[in-house]
C-alpha cells in the first residue's frame, strides 16, 4: 500500500472519530447507558461479519492455547465500554470540551504509563511535555476550582486499555471480536434489568431508531480497521500527528456546533496542553528522523 493511500485511510479514521459527536447528538434522547448497550450489541454483530472475511482463519488459536486471554479481554472490554459510556455521557450533557481535553492528554498519559509499567525510558522533552500538561490541569483546579475528572478518566481509561492490549499478543479485530461478544451477555442482562428503556418498546424496533443505533457498530469498527491499516504503512511520527485530529474536531464541534461555553480559564488549560503536545510531537518527529536533541 502506498503511503498516500495509507495517509488517506488514517485521515478518514480520525475524521470518523472526530465527527462522531454529531452522530451521538442525533440519538441524544436515548440515555448514555442505552446507547452503549447498542454499541456493544451492534459492534459484536458487525465484528462477526468482518471476522468472516479475516485473512487469518485460525485467529482463535492463541486464545485456545492461552485461556487467560479471555479474562484479560473481558477486562479490557469492560474498560473500553466504561470509556464509551463516559464519552457519550459527556457529549449528551454538554461536556464535550472536557472530552476533547481528555483525548488531547491521552498520548501523554500513555507514555507515562509506559515508563511506570513497562519501564520504558522517557526522553527529556517528553518529561517537559508531561509536566506542562500537569501544570495545565493544576491551573484549571486553581482557577475554576474543580478537577477535570471527565478528561482524566477518559484519558486514563483509554491509555490503560491501550497498555493492556499492547502486551497481549492478540490482533485488533480478533481482540475486538472476543471483547464485544463476551460483553453481549452482560449487555442483555443490563437490558432485562432496565424495563424502562426505550429499546424494549415495539415502537423502537419499528421506527427509525433501530437503524440509527445499528450505525454504532460500523462507526466503532470501521475507523479502528482503517487506523490499523494506516499504522502499518505510515511512519510512527505521522501517526503521532494524526492522532490530534480527533480531539481537535471534537473541540471545534463543541464551540461552533454545540455552542458550549469556553471560559478563559479553560483556554489557559488548553494552551498548556497544546504547548505540551507541540513539544511531544517535535520530540517524536526528531527521534524518528534521527535528529539530535540538545536537551538530552
Amino acid at each position: 500500500m502506498s503511503q498516500l493511500r495509507a495517509l488517506m485511510l488514517g485521515v478518514f479514521a480520525y475524521l470518523i472519530w472526530g465527527l462522531s459527536p454529531i452522530y451521538f447528538g442525533m440519538i441524544a434522547s436515548l440515555p448514555a447507558s442505552e446507547i452503549i448497550f447498542h454499541r456493544i450489541i451492534w459492534s459484536a454483530f458487525f465484528c462477526a461479519i468482518f471476522i468472516f472475511f479475516y485473512k487469518e482463519h485460525q485467529w482463535w488459536k492463541p486464545l485456545i492455547e492461552q485461556p487467560k486471554y479471555f479474562l484479560i479481554l473481558f477486562t479490557t472490554g469492560m474498560m473500553l465500554s466504561a470509556n464509551w459510556l463516559l464519552y457519550v455521557w459527556a457529549i449528551n450533557n454538554h461536556y464535550m470540551l472536557e472530552a476533547s481535553l481528555g483525548y488531547y492528554i491521552n498520548p501523554l498519559i500513555s507514555v507515562s504509563l509506559g515508563t511506570l509499567v513497562l519501564k520504558e525510558k522517557m526522553r527529556k522533552l517528553q518529561w517537559v511535555a508531561v509536566l506542562l500538561a500537569l501544570l495545565g490541569v493544576l491551573i484549571q483546579i486553581i482557577l475554576i476550582g474543580e478537577l477535570p475528572w471527565i478528561s482524566i478518566i477518559l484519558a486514563l481509561s483509554f491509555a490503560m486499555y491501550g497498555l493492556i492490549r499492547k502486551v497481549v499478543p492478540i490482533k485488533v479485530l480478533p481482540g475486538m471480536m472476543v471483547e464485544t461478544w463476551m460483553l453481549v451477555p452482560v449487555a442483555l442482562i443490563w437490558l432485562l434489568c432496565s424495563p424502562e428503556w426505550i429499546t424494549l418498546t415495539p415502537a423502537f424496533w419499528t421506527g427509525h431508531w433501530v437503524w440509527l443505533c445499528m450505525l454504532a457498530g460500523p462507526l466503532t469498527l470501521v475507523p479502528l480497521i482503517l487506523f490499523n491499516l494506516a499504522a502499518k504503512n505510515l511512519p510512527y511520527s505521522t501517526i503521532g500527528f494524526l492522532q490530534y485530529m480527533s480531539p481537535t474536531l471534537i473541540f471545534l464541534l463543541a464551540i461552533f456546533y454545540f455552542k458550549e461555553n469556553f471560559a478563559v480559564e479553560k483556554l489557559v488549560t488548553f494552551g498548556f496542553i497544546w504547548l505540551a503536545l507541540c513539544i511531544f510531537s517535535l520530540d517524536t518527529y526528531l527521534t524518528r528522523k534521527g535528529g539530535k536533541l540538545t536537551c538530552r
